[in-house]
């Protein structure tokens, strides 16, 4: 069978390589290597804000991987904005929201990275603790700067989550918010101070968000099981 493509959403901002510095559409390049690794093609999805952008795409994927990346509008989930929450991008917001719709609509695969948890939570009107540290006491998900944090965290056992990747694992983390509702969703992994750190749909449909990278680490669990949902999505 042909490989199937895995659509990324990307990040919009400033950016700096070879003799220029202007606004780019980026995404870490480990995204789309643990993407080929585990036998799909990778398609980056920088923001649009075209009529129907949105449906177009998801008809022409085979999965959706709703990348990391900042803060989600605390407006969306009908919040006044942390001390810490900032930097939120109401284009990309609108846009991974629209796709996310698009997905629902057609029983995509969907794989949510971070943010993407995050934002899944949100579409499906759920809402985030903004700021993790002020409930737990400690900055371990999200040490500052670009180091990652080393997490333990268990599965649920019989979860789909815990097929992919067993009932523990050390992941790497970088998020100062979690999920603090998702309706439709299960929590199927948490860190040992509680933290809910992956959650999965409560239907048949493959719909799977982790709050760490596995992209960092070219984790073949997760990204195997979204290309393999691809696959049967797509089977005649």
């Amino acid at each position: 069978m042909d490989a199937p493509v895995v659509g990324l959403t990307t990040y919009r901002q400033q950016a700096a390589w070879g003799v220029w510095d202007t606004r780019a559409d980026l995404l870490p390049s480990e995204y789309a290597v643990a993407v080929e690794a585990a036998g799909g093609v990778p398609l980056l999805l920088p923001p649009v804000a075209l009529p129907s952008a949105a449906e177009r795409i998801v008809a022409r994927i085979d999965a959706l991987v709703i990348s990391g990346g900042a803060d989600v509008d605390p407006g969306r989930y009908g919040a006044a904005p942390h001390e810490r929450t900032a930097g939120w991008q109401p284009e990309r917001d609108a846009w991974e929201l629209a796709l996310l719709t698009a997905a629902d609509e057609v029983g995509l695969p969907v794989l949510g990275i971070c943010r993407g948890m995050q934002l899944m939570a949100v579409h499906a009107g759920g809402t985030l603790d903004q700021h993790t540290p002020d409930l737990v006491g400690h900055d371990d998900h999200s040490p500052g700067g670009d180091v990652y944090g080393d997490v333990e965290v268990e599965t649920e056992p019989g979860s789909l989550l815990a097929e992919l990747v067993g009932p523990r694992v050390e992941v790497s983390c970088h998020h100062h918010q979690s999920v603090a509702s998702h309706p439709g969703f299960t929590a199927v992994a948490r860190a040992d101070d509680g933290t809910v750190e992956a959650m999965e749909s409560t239907s048949d449909r493959w719909r799977l968000a982790v709050q760490w990278h596995p992209e960092t680490r070219v984790e073949v669990g997760l990204m195997a099981g979204l290309v393999d949902a691809a696959r049967r999505h797509t089977a005649p």
